[in-house]
């Protein structure tokens, strides 16, 4: 019997000097790239294939040299390598360029898989977003072990907000943001942005792809049939991601694409209407006054319930800041890039709805976690379990200078054991990747305990209660302070100090 042939490990001196090895046998092949594994499996060889294009390389360079300096060892940079899977050099092979990328971490691998004993063999792949933004697919075929909750949702979008703003304030586009080329992880809220090769770098490097059906922009969908030459023709850029990034935020929350209802513009040619309705005439599920493209309800299948049914789970289940960039970004924007949100504006807006939610009182719930509306008879909107009892809701003002408070159109949710960080005593302290270690600490906890609410202070030296004017009083270090309706509580002195207003809420 003929003994395989073992495949030998080539070795090379990448363009930032250092010795690449990988293993001569192709293990994972994408639209553009082979990729090939090194023997200590710590990082892989992607070889794009055939005769590279006039300016690949050149481009691969700046993408892993300048850019990835100027991202990676600046404030925070630390932070970037858990976001992104970003090219570290880049390597020629009998005539072909490569990148040299990081393995992804362990938890971007599938641990259990596919449901019925991983019936679809996914266990050990890696966890495209494709898997957990359907509910299709969320209630057929993945291990209820990989999803996740609500809570964990927010988490992975924030990580993938923050990473598309850091791209583009360094004037860098994506430019093929989709759940293709985004990993994630539901049951830690972590993402993983890969297929960084690809970057747009404006003005130099024009795209060398399109994008991925369901993410591309209307108006790039509307000029794919002119040349890449033509002044006409709407290329992959900031904008575009902009869109891109409102549909995986979009998608990841609410399980349904924003675009694809049931209006069929061309029913002879899927193409064209393909075309027409992600195109031209490119309209959200879910707009208040044009109902052409909403989603039939009875036309659903039992695995998409709930969630594709919009009049159940409207949009606006995912909180007042949410919900306004979700308006701007497909109804607004969607035709006038000029108006969709920045990445930016997801990222404030969903690190402000963490400070929303809840805990759904049914341990049955999957999602275990929602938006607190602040109505008189609120509920889990996926469950539809009422929420009962009383609820501190504290409303956050901020000081530009002393004694003068405004509103930062800022609340936090109280829930038994829920911390209290420095960025909420503080405007100046911002929960991204400048973040030291220390700011990361909670100052404070909320209890409930006697039917009644208390905020324990564990390190908020200026802890006033300011309630009344004529009697302030100051609370020390591990003492607690019971929670009051329309009480006034000084979190912190310093310039962009926050003053919180207690509301009670008793449903």
């Amino acid at each position: 019997m003929a003994t395989a042939t073992k495949p030998k490990t080539i070795k090379l001196t990448a363009s930032d000097g250092s010795a690449i090895e990988f293993i001569d046998e192709i293990k994972a092949s994408g639209g553009m790239k082979d990729v090939y594994f090194s023997p200590s499996k710590k990082y892989v060889v992607a070889f794009f294939r055939g005769k590279p294009p006039i300016g690949l390389k050149d481009r691969l360079l700046v993408i892993t040299d300048s850019y990835r300096t100027r991202i990676f060892e600046n404030v925070g940079g630390d932070y970037w390598k858990n976001v992104y899977c970003w090219p570290t050099s880049v390597v020629e092979h009998d005539g072909r360029i490569g990148v040299v990328v990081p393995f992804y971490d362990q938890p971007f691998f599938f641990m259990h898989g596919s449901r019925n004993n991983d019936m679809l063999g996914i266990k050990g792949h890696e966890k495209q977003g494709k898997w957990f933004a359907s509910a299709n697919n969320r209630a057929k075929f993945i291990d209820p072990r990989e999803l996740g909750d609500w809570s964990k949702h927010l988490r992975l979008c924030i990580q993938i907000s923050r990473a598309v703003r850091r791209m583009h304030s360094a004037g860098l586009a994506h430019s093929d943001l989709s759940y293709k080329n985004v990993l994630v992880d539901p049951s830690t809220g972590r993402a993983c942005l890969i297929d960084i090769d690809g970057l747009v770098v404006p003005g130099k490097y024009p795209p060398e792809v399109v994008g991925t059906p369901d993410f591309i922009a209307p108006e790039c969908v509307m000029t794919t049939h002119l040349n890449k030459d033509d002044p006409n023709r709407k290329l992959p850029c900031i904008a575009t991601d902009q869109h891109a990034l409102a549909i995986l935020v979009y998608m990841y929350l609410l399980y349904r694409h924003p675009l694809r209802g049931d209006k069929v513009h061309d029913l002879n040619d899927p193409q064209k209407d393909e075309e027409i309705s992600m195109g031209a005439k490119a309209l959200f599920v879910e707009h208040p006054l044009d109902k052409a493209n909403s989603i039939k309800a009875a036309n659903l299948k039992p695995s998409e319930l709930p969630w594709k049914d919009t009049a159940k789970i409207p949009f606006t289940v995912t909180g007042p800041y949410l919900s306004a960039l979700f308006r701007r970004a497909f109804i607004d924007g969607l035709h006038n890039p000029s108006a969709r949100p920045t990445a930016n504006d997801w990222e404030t807006a969903l690190v402000k709805t963490v400070d929303l939610i809840q805990p759904c009182s049914n341990t049955a719930c999957e999602q275990e976690w929602f938006v607190f509306d602040n109505t008189t008879q609120p509920a889990c909107p996926f469950c539809g379990t009422p929420f009962h009892g009383k609820l501190p809701v504290l409303n956050l003002y901020s000081s530009q200078r002393a004694g003068n408070f405004r509103p930062d159109n800022h609340r936090l949710m109280v829930y038994s054991n829920q911390s209290l960080f420095l960025w909420h005593a503080k405007l100046s302290v911002v929960p991204n990747e400048k973040i030291t270690e220390e700011q990361k600490k909670r100052v404070g906890y909320f209890v409930f305990h006697g039917n009644k609410w208390y905020l324990v202070n564990e390190n908020l030296p200026d802890l006033i209660d300011m309630t009344d004017n004529d009697n302030r009083v100051s609370i020390p270090l591990s003492d607690k302070v019971e929670l009051k309706d329309g009480q006034k509580l000084l979190l912190s002195k310093e310039a962009g100090g926050r003053l919180v207003i207690v509301q009670m809420v008793d449903a």
